[in-house]
């Protein structure tokens, strides 16, 4: 019997997302399904998945973009292309932005779920399927499913707060750019959200302010990043 995983399932196609979704469902699997390269990347933040799988050819954000950002916020995310772009080019542009595999259409049912049971027994060969849905930050405890931050006192975050502290963790000690946290969270960049962004960051930084070893640190020019220690 397959081990449970989170699946982000990226595809614009109903009757193909339906498929591969039940598919994905009755192996055990709890599934995200994003119609658009846009909503996937937010998805991919608040879902947490332990696989993707994507389409190349998708409205708003194409699935090689998609997966670029991805890697950039989880260099060791396991990908899948599922794609109708055969050509050895598309092949090749696929596996250079960081996929893992890639599945032509059409393909059979059992094709699909041996090539990502493959993906995943080599990803997560501990058989540890559940990651852990918190983050320890300093004296804190950070529970991005259930929008909780616990420290001396327990405190509840908005979408948003928990959405930018997740992408921060999952990058800890290392800068996120601007761009990427605006169009992750608020879904496009510009001077209004940018200044949202920094009323969100100033805060997060009031919540964690009684550990002096966490710091959210402005890069100048660059975005933020997290420091633990």
């Amino acid at each position: 019997m397959l081990e449970a995983y989170r699946i982000l399932l990226v595809e614009d196609d109903e009757n193909l997302g339906l498929v591969v979704s039940d598919l994905l469902e009755m192996g055990g699997h709890a599934v995200q399904w994003s119609r658009d390269g846009e909503v996937a990347l937010r998805d991919f933040n608040t879902f947490g998945p332990h696989l993707c799988l994507v389409d190349v050819m998708l409205p708003k954000k194409d699935g090689y973009s998609l997966v670029e950002d991805i890697k950039r916020l989880r260099p060791d995310m396991p990908v899948i292309f599922l794609t109708a772009r055969s050509m050895e080019d598309d092949r090749i542009r696929g596996f250079r932005s960081g996929a893992d595999d890639y599945v032509t259409k059409p393909f059979s049912n059992q094709e699909l779920m041996l090539r990502i049971s493959a993906v995943l027994q080599r990803c997560y060969a501990s058989g540890a399927a559940e990651a852990s849905a918190t983050f320890r930050i300093g004296s804190y405890v950070f529970d991005p499913v259930n929008l909780l931050l616990k420290g001396t006192e327990e405190r509840s975050l908005t979408q948003k707060e928990a959405d930018i502290l997740s992408l921060l963790c999952r990058q800890q000690d290392t800068a996120v750019h601007r761009d990427l946290i605006l169009k992750t969270v608020w879904g496009q960049s510009d001077y209004f959200v940018g200044r949202s962004l920094d009323v969100f960051i100033s805060k997060l930084r009031k919540y964690l302010k009684d550990d002096p070893t966490v710091n959210i640190e402005t890069i100048h020019g660059v975005g933020f990043r997290l420091r633990v220690g």
